[in-house]
């Protein structure tokens, strides 16, 4: 692609991204799973005890909790943001077979402070955990932002849900906050027959101490949806980028970023500091769970990046963004 942005097309009921691998073939699945490279997780890992994060960050202090996978709490101007809260023991459709976290969750539901607003970037089981939606929806009552064809799978799960659909470069403000629905190189697929009947993406919060950058799952692609989001909205304060879920290359490639596509996405937004997430949590490909941060800081070495700008958080730690 040489267009700034990747564009979607819709045919018939399913998105489709010109040029880029939506789902792969049943073959190159088996081709996959039947190679005898993956490495062996442990079966459990006991995370550190880390100080609970504050009620609300107020003004344009930023601070963020990294509470495993792609789940992060995001404090500002105080809102409380959550991004894909994936807080269950399985990625999967039933919770007695598939993928299985072996680290907890850095926070319980029980532990969250109010939380505002969801961001959910796509329907993965990984992703959108509709369990623990349902938990932190009881007892917190938030407003959930999703991509287009989302909000049917949360409704049918929980009825007085407060969900807002977007398409790509959609906006909506939560008081002086925008919230920006922004291309991935993703797909999206739930169910047996609705293989990207739904929308997936990345979201860009403008906020008044600067731009924070979730990438949700995506690609690497040639780049241009990172030198896209620098060229709209400037240089990202934070971004939160995916690491993990990486090997084998030729089948992951079109759709999870290595740490060295993370850290050039990092020198592509221009980002002030980047968090390392979708890592480290549950195994979904090969490589060991060490990998990515093993990786992450050979490719900022390579790239001539300070590590203080790419930072890979422990599972509950909270921390301040300059």
């Amino acid at each position: 692609m040489t267009e700034e942005h990747p564009h979607y097309r819709l045919n018939g009921k399913r998105y489709e991204i010109a040029g880029h691998r939506s789902a792969a073939k049943f073959a190159d699945l088996m081709k996959w799973q039947l190679n005898g490279q993956r490495a062996k997780w442990p079966r459990a890992m006991a995370n550190a005890a880390h100080p609970p994060p504050p009620e609300r960050v107020e003004g344009k202090a930023l601070a963020l909790t990294w509470i495993g996978h792609s789940t992060v709490l995001l404090q500002t101007a105080g809102l409380n943001i959550l991004t894909d809260p994936f807080l269950s023991e399985r990625a999967s459709p039933v919770q007695w077979a598939g993928p299985k976290r072996v680290r907890a969750p850095g926070l319980a539901v029980k532990q969250l402070p109010p939380i505002d607003i969801i961001l959910l970037s796509h329907n993965h089981f990984d992703h959108m955990d509709l369990p623990a939606l349902k938990q932190i929806a009881l007892r917190h009552r938030p407003r959930i932002v999703t991509p287009l064809g989302n909000a049917r799978y949360m409704q049918n799960a929980m009825a007085g849900l407060h969900i807002d659909e977007l398409d790509w470069h959609g906006s909506l403000h939560s008081g002086d906050t925008r919230l920006t629905l922004t291309p991935a190189l993703h797909w999206s697929k739930r169910g047996f027959s609705d293989t990207n009947q739904a929308l997936w993406g990345a979201f860009v919060i403008e906020t008044a101490g600067g731009v924070i950058y979730f990438a949700g799952d995506t690609g690497y692609g040639e780049g241009n949806t990172f030198r896209g989001i620098r060229a709209r909205f400037g240089t990202p304060r934070l971004s939160l980028l995916p690491i993990g879920a990486y090997e084998p290359r030729w089948f992951m490639k079109a759709h999870h970023m290595n740490p060295d596509d993370a850290a050039a996405a990092h020198i592509d937004l221009g980002s002030r500091t980047s968090i390392a997430i979708h890592h480290g949590t549950v195994q979904l490909t090969d490589e060991a769970i060490d990998a990515p941060a093993k990786a992450l800081c050979i490719a900022l070495a390579a790239r001539n990046i300070d590590p203080a700008h790419f930072i890979v958080a422990d599972i509950g730690q909270s921390i301040a963004i300059p």
